[in-house]
């Protein structure tokens, strides 16, 4: 899977996995992504073949629900409880090693979508 992490992660989350050899890039490190719409972002991803990593289920489980139902393009969601996953630094860590087994695990493009369309991201540490 090929990831984009929304707006509110990291770049720090990106560069890490991109070390771990994963394509994955940062809304905040693209000049224009940042500031622009979740339409915008769920339609320009799909482009890309990027599945969208998120806790702004609002907005984007409505875009892939439409997208599903008429046949767009779309390479589904990673789903991220902002509890489990909090946005410090021990969060950072953790979420990078959590994307890294899901992306270990699941390499395939469409993986969120064969599975829904959605993907929980769960910690993989006991």
């Amino acid at each position: 899977m090929r990831l984009l992490l929304d707006e509110h992660y990291s770049p720090e989350i990106a560069r890490r996995l991109r070390d771990h050899g994963h394509d994955v890039v940062a809304v905040a490190e693209r000049p224009g992504l940042s500031g622009r719409s979740d339409r915008l972002h769920f339609a320009a991803m799909a482009g890309e073949r990027r599945v969208i990593v998120t806790e702004d289920l609002g907005d984007y489980r409505f875009l892939l629900a439409r997208a599903l139902r008429v046949g767009e393009p779309t390479f589904g969601l990673i789903c991220v409880s902002p509890r489990r996953f909090p946005r410090s630094l021990g969060g950072v860590s953790r979420m990078v090693a959590a994307l890294d087994a899901l992306l270990l695990a699941c390499p395939r493009d469409d993986a969120a979508v064969a599975a829904g369309g959605e993907i929980w991201l769960e910690d993989p540490r006991p």
